[in-house]
């Protein structure tokens, strides 16, 4: 199974890569595709963030003491 933060690691890696194929002078292809992997990145990278497991701590488990919840 794939965690979220990695999956999420693993986007901006991708968005980084994308703006770097964006901004290099050697490859016509990597230059024609560079915002396509940006894209990709910064859509994983959204989903991963809206879709991805709610960290629980004990705080949010248990009221305090006197709000009355």
């Amino acid at each position: 199974m794939i965690s979220s933060a990695r999956l999420q690691t693993w986007s901006e890696v991708v968005m980084v890569l994308g703006i770097v194929a964006l901004c290099q002078p050697w490859s016509f292809f990597l230059h024609r595709y560079g915002v396509t992997i940006i894209l990709i990145g910064l859509v994983t990278f959204l989903c991963t963030n809206w879709f991805g497991s709610k960290v629980v701590t004990e705080d949010d488990e248990a009221p305090r003491p006197g709000e009355g919840h």
